[in-house]
């Protein structure tokens, strides 16, 4: 494993217990998380974390496909740059048994809260490392763009910065139409309405390939399980879809980064490695140079 040690069962829940001892590093298998077992979570936790009590923490959701240990380590090197840890939840695909593959995307599924699973991750992976976490760094690509963009409407405090990597579908800031299309009744289903002073504060960064022009996955239909009016109206296409999301943000005042990548289609590498230098800006140098080679 990673950097010569693994995190496993050996992390014992509790601050206490957790730092009870010289801290494990390395990286983790999926952890089931307690706050619900159908989930879990995997951790990268670069060596030289050893003596500090608070970190940044970087989490990297996994698309469609679930590639969690892809997501993790697309920032393994990055975390050992500037001395960060790394978290890859777990959202398993069909979790109610009704053929749902897509619920963590939109936030909310029957009875689950996706936002607040996150919540519970992160606060477990504290109590697991010793460690304390301010507001995070969050990356998504693919379905984990969903849910990155969706996160920064409900929890922008809890954020230091987002990346949003070629997402099929966008939630747009609109008091006209209902979630997920918009924003009109978010506060109904969530419990809390967009914080746009909140979100300003929080730099965005989107990302996606020139070529990611597929869209037969990710046209909306009548009938499907997500469908409502308007579903396709930020635009035929991911590219679209996300200038969209761009115009639509800074609208409404906020920083955004936008990477268009030549030569790339719909790739986790290329857009992961636009996000590092995103997160390297946020982060800032002086920390890369602390915790560099």
């Amino acid at each position: 494993m990673a950097d010569g040690g693994v995190l496993e069962a050996d992390l014992e829940t509790g601050t206490a217990a957790a730092t009870a001892g010289p801290r494990r590093t390395g990286t983790t298998p999926v952890l089931s998380c307690r706050a619900d077992p159908r989930f879990g979570y995997s951790l990268c936790v670069p060596p030289r974390l050893r003596g500090i009590d608070r970190v940044p923490l970087l989490v990297a959701v996994h698309g469609s496909l679930r590639g969690v240990e892809s997501s993790r380590d697309a920032f393994a090197d990055f975390a050992r740059w500037h001395g960060a840890v790394v978290l890859a939840p777990l959202f398993p695909a069909d979790p109610l048994g009704d053929g749902n593959e897509d619920g963590y995307k939109y936030m909310v599924e029957g009875d689950i809260r996706y936002d607040r699973l996150l919540l519970a991750m992160v606060a477990e992976a504290e109590a697991r490392t010793g460690l304390g976490f301010d507001r995070f760094c969050l990356f998504g690509f693919s379905g984990g763009a969903h849910f990155a963009h969706r996160f920064l409407y409900l929890h922008p405090e809890r954020l230091r910065a987002v990346s949003v990597g070629a997402p099929g579908s966008v939630t747009l800031i609109d008091p006209k139409r209902d979630w997920w299309v918009g924003t009109r009744d978010i506060e109904r289903i969530f419990g809390r309405a967009p914080d746009l002073e909140a979100m300003r504060r929080v730099p965005v960064h989107l990302a996606i390939g020139d070529s990611d022009l597929e869209t037969a996955s990710i046209t909306h239909r009548p009938g499907s399980r997500h469908w409502m009016t308007d579903a396709n109206r930020a635009g035929a296409n991911r590219i679209a879809r996300l200038t969209s999301l761009r115009r639509n943000l800074q609208a409404q005042g906020l920083a955004v980064r936008h990477n268009i990548i030549p030569g790339a289609a719909h790739d986790l590498v290329a857009v992961a490695e636009r996000a590092r230098d995103f997160f390297h800006d946020v982060l800032g140098p002086a920390r890369a140079s602390a915790f560099g080679a």
